[in-house]
């Protein structure tokens, strides 16, 4: 038996997105900047994708930048603003993907900028009063927020973080990579500057994202060289990838409210398996909660269990996590560590997707028991 439950780290490539990806591989396999038909019908490719892309998202064309996916689109977010706009103070959280705070705390080193975190409390929540007291400054801020968090789950109000911007004439960024796919977004409504996306989040290949920048402001290329993307991101435009994504996304948005509801009822299932097989579970963040968390994403504590739960799991056929991917060979979470609320044990974090059934939940539960009571610690 072999079950995945890491789709926040990745998720299972739709068999239509490579059906659809395939014909751009070997048969329309120009470069989308040649003006031959191989590189206009590529260049097609591309353009269709975006305008694909713009629709679902309420945006036009213009706004949307391919790229290798969430990382390079929020270096870029953020390489625009302080180098771009010349903006010095920025406001973000400890809670941030790396991606964030790793760019962020380089630039703050190299004293380009002033790096300001939002206060939150032990479940992650951030304290939106802290935040407008950090925007009251009259100086022009960079805000960098994300919608989901990729460990514990936790849902940030982007809504009223956007709408506080914009009255204290802030910069927003929200990455959006574990949300994309999974939520709805009107970005003709949401006053957010800078927004990412990465295909994979949403059962589309890895390798390719997209940044959306609203047209009031100005992106500044992280990589030089050729004109592509209007000269924000050079490179040959991967054009099978970039067909993927889009085509991810149309599935996504199709069937958006019944995978949803699917998904929904799998982390349901499973919180109170969980706490009806080994009551003294503990679960991270807002995790727990279906209304103030990713319905994808649980991120539970075993208290007195060692790591080689994760192992076990793993050689039982369950694929989880201890938190996120990009964290696997450091020292631990620092969202975890950021939370501070004292609890000893084993993070795991289970991550779920319309690929999953509820059987395999079932599964889980009761296999958990007898191997948590084997781990613990004496």
């Amino acid at each position: 038996m072999s079950v995945y439950f890491d789709n926040a780290a990745t998720t299972r490539l739709d068999p239509q997105v490579l059906d659809c990806m395939i014909p751009y591989m070997l048969e329309n396999y120009g470069n989308a900047s040649s003006v031959h038909g191989f590189g206009r019908a590529a260049r097609f490719a591309v353009e269709n994708a975006r305008t694909q892309i713009a629709n679902y998202l309420q945006a036009s064309p213009g706004e949307i930048f391919f790229t290798s996916g969430g990382t390079e689109s929020d270096n870029t977010a953020i390489l625009s603003a302080v180098k771009g706009m010349g903006i010095r103070r920025v406001i973000t959280s400890s809670l941030e993907h790396h991606a964030i705070l790793h760019t962020l705390q380089a630039l703050e080193r190299s004293g380009a900028i002033q790096l300001l975190l939002v206060r939150h409390d032990r479940q992650g929540v951030l304290d939106l009063s802290h935040l407008e007291e950090l925007l009251q400054s009259q100086e022009k801020a960079f805000v960098s927020i994300m919608h989901g968090n990729n460990e514990i789950g936790n849902l940030n109000d982007i809504e009223t973080i956007a709408t506080l911007c914009r009255h204290y004439q802030a910069i927003f960024h929200t990455d959006t990579v574990q949300t994309m796919g999974h939520y709805r977004f009107d970005l003709s409504r949401l006053p957010v500057h800078f927004l990412v996306g990465s295909a994979h989040k949403f059962h589309g290949p890895k390798g390719v994202g997209f940044l959306y920048v609203r047209k009031s402001v100005q992106a500044h290329p992280l990589i030089s060289g050729g004109s592509q993307e209007k000269g924000v991101r050079a490179g040959t435009e991967n054009v099978s990838g970039i067909a993927g994504m889009a085509k991810a996304l149309e599935i996504a948005y199709a069937g958006l409210d019944h995978h949803r509801h699917a998904v929904e009822n799998l982390k349901r299932l499973c919180i109170q398996s969980l706490r009806s097989f080994i009551p003294d579970i503990s679960f991270n963040g807002c995790s727990a909660s279906l209304d103030k968390s990713l319905y994808t994403v649980l991120s539970t504590n075993f208290p007195d269990a060692d790591a080689d739960l994760l192992s076990y799991l793993d050689q039982r056929g369950f694929a989880v996590s201890g938190g996120s991917a990009c964290n696997s060979h450091s020292k631990g979470s620092h969202v975890i560590r950021a939370l501070q609320n004292g609890q000893q044990g084993q993070v795991v974090r289970f991550s779920f997707s319309r690929y999953n059934t509820l059987q395999e939940v079932r599964t889980l539960a009761a296999e958990l028991s007898p191997l948590y009571k084997q781990v613990a610690v004496a």
